[in-house]
């Protein structure tokens, strides 16, 4: 398992994974216009991201499972300097990979980029209050939540809480 910053080149798996697992995401996601499930829409969706990678705003990652195949996107967004010093982290896994600790595993690959390479000192990860499966990863990483936010995302068409966590590079 690793992670890898995400490319044009990887459209098409990404499109295919979430077509495949649309159903497994949607109570996750928030509601996506069609073209979101296409590769063309995944090439757009890559490339905004890369441009505030290139900006220092976001750090775009793609998951692999051990034959090196795509298996899930992480991202680090909202990258704030100065006095925060701060990222918020999202990400999903497909639904053939989950329960092989691949979420755990690159969770802690991102944390450690982010904490090593990028000098952030703090990484926020927000989840839904009953996405336990998510919360477990947060915690075996060694996250803490820290509070919960009311009608915080707007997650399969409406405003849903969210339990805050987080992770600070001296803990």
């Amino acid at each position: 398992m690793s992670i890898r910053l995400a490319s044009l080149d990887d459209a098409p798996a990404i499109a295919s994974l979430l077509t495949a697992n649309r159903d497994f995401l949607a109570p996750w996601e928030p509601l996506r216009d069609e073209s979101w499930f296409t590769a063309d829409g995944q090439r757009a969706a890559i490339a905004a991201v890369l441009a505030h990678h290139e900006a220092g705003t976001s750090a775009p990652y793609v998951v692999l499972d051990d034959d090196d195949a795509v298996v899930g996107r992480m991202t680090l967004s909202g990258i704030v300097r100065g006095a925060l010093q701060s990222a918020s982290l999202g990400y999903w896994v497909a639904e053939h990979a989950n329960g092989r600790g691949l979420a755990t595993a690159a969770v802690r690959d991102i944390v450690r980029s982010a904490f090593d390479d990028l000098g952030l000192h703090r990484v926020q990860a927000d989840t839904l209050l009953h996405n336990v499966a998510s919360q477990r990863v947060l915690g075996r990483v060694g996250f803490i939540q820290y509070g919960v936010a009311p009608s915080y995302l707007r997650i399969a068409g409406r405003w849903q809480d969210c339990a805050m966590w987080q992770l600070l590079a001296d803990e």
